[in-house]
């Protein structure tokens, strides 16, 4: 009896270190295979190239919708993965479409942001996956900088101050004593830093002058309705205004319609000076409606996949990069001007 119970406990154990051993090739079966497929998971990612998120406020202009064309093609031409978010406006999603990416593992997020505070949370996530973020067209402010690795786009402050430039020349030899220049200002989206920038600059030039004056400036949130809008509902006859300074093309054009159905002539009754240089602001400087254009370049992509590029590899950018802009004033040769494409 006891012979047959020590050759059964002897077969237990002979089957509990079978057993352990079979579990142990399983484990170690196992996570060969998951390593593999980690493995393959990066060859694959390899493969397909950089993968960018790409955030955009959303198509408020002929502008914007050529910025984001932009991007498209040249994430395209260069093989890049694009995931594109349109945030229609709303900071909200925005911040949706960033979490998106981060949790998608993208190797580089870029946004374009709708107004410059509100994004420190967000970012210290993506930071802390440790995905780079670029921060184009408009800039940002935050406490850490350290959460985004670079900024390109326009240089707002200094277009608003080519606008204050140009017109103080224009006016140049008017007479203080007589009565400031009146100036109207359309502002862009509230919160927004090109808002921010190009009222600043503006500023910095205007208000230092005598005989320069802005009896009225409201937020038109770059839309060429509310452009119309305001206009429409100014606090005061056309024949007080002497010029007009409009943060973007879309305002300037509904600044234009309002201006024309009350029997004004834009450009010779009041002075207009506009930022982005669409085509319809360009033809309407040709026409003589609009006096001075300052280039605001939506032609970003190629320089962002460039970046995108040397961030996914780990490398570092410049701080900020400016996009190569120029002015278009009325007393130029105006006959030779290339289609804008927007």
């Amino acid at each position: 009896m006891r012979e047959d119970e020590n050759k059964k406990n002897g077969l237990n154990k002979i089957a509990k270190a079978y057993i352990h051993k079979l579990a142990l090739m399983l484990f170690y079966a196992m996570l060969f295979i998951a390593c593999q497929k980690q493995e393959d998971s990066g060859q694959n990612r390899e493969s397909k190239g950089i993968i960018l998120g790409f955030s955009q406020i959303g198509a408020e202009s002929a502008w914007r919708t050529c910025n984001t064309r932009s991007v498209r093609d040249a994430a395209a031409a260069a093989g890049i993965q694009l995931l594109f978010s349109n945030a229609e406006q709303k900071q909200e999603n925005q911040i949706k479409a960033i979490r998106s990416f981060i949790a998608y593992q993208v190797d580089v997020i870029a946004f374009v942001p709708i107004v410059s505070s509100g994004w420190e949370n967000v970012l210290e996530e993506a930071k802390e996956a440790r995905i780079p973020v670029l921060v184009c067209d408009r800039k940002i402010n935050i406490k850490n900088d350290d959460l985004y690795v670079g900024y390109i786009g326009t240089d707002s402050t200094e277009e608003g101050r080519l606008a204050a430039k140009f017109l103080l020349k224009k006016f140049e030899g008017h007479k203080a004593s007589e009565r400031p220049i009146r100036i109207v200002e359309l502002s862009g989206t509230e919160g927004s830093s090109a808002a921010i920038e190009r009222s600043a600059g503006f500023r910095e030039c205007i208000e230092n002058q005598s005989g320069f004056e802005i009896i009225y400036s409201a937020s038109g949130d770059f839309l060429r309705s509310k452009g119309y809008e305001l206009m429409r509902t100014l606090p005061f006859d056309f024949t007080e205004m002497d010029a007009l300074f409009s943060h973007n093309d879309g305002m300037t054009l509904g600044a234009l319609d309002a201006m024309k159905e009350k029997g004004v002539n834009p450009g010779k009754d009041i002075i207009i000076v506009s930022i982005d240089a669409e085509q319809a602001a360009i033809d309407a400087l040709k026409r003589g409606d609009v006096n001075c254009v300052i280039e605001c370049n939506p032609k970003q992509g190629p320089d962002i996949m460039n970046l995108a590029r040397h961030l996914a590899r780990g490398e570092s950018i410049p701080r900020i990069i400016n996009m190569t802009e120029q002015v278009f004033y009325e007393w130029d040769d105006l006959s030779d001007i290339p289609a804008r494409g927007y």
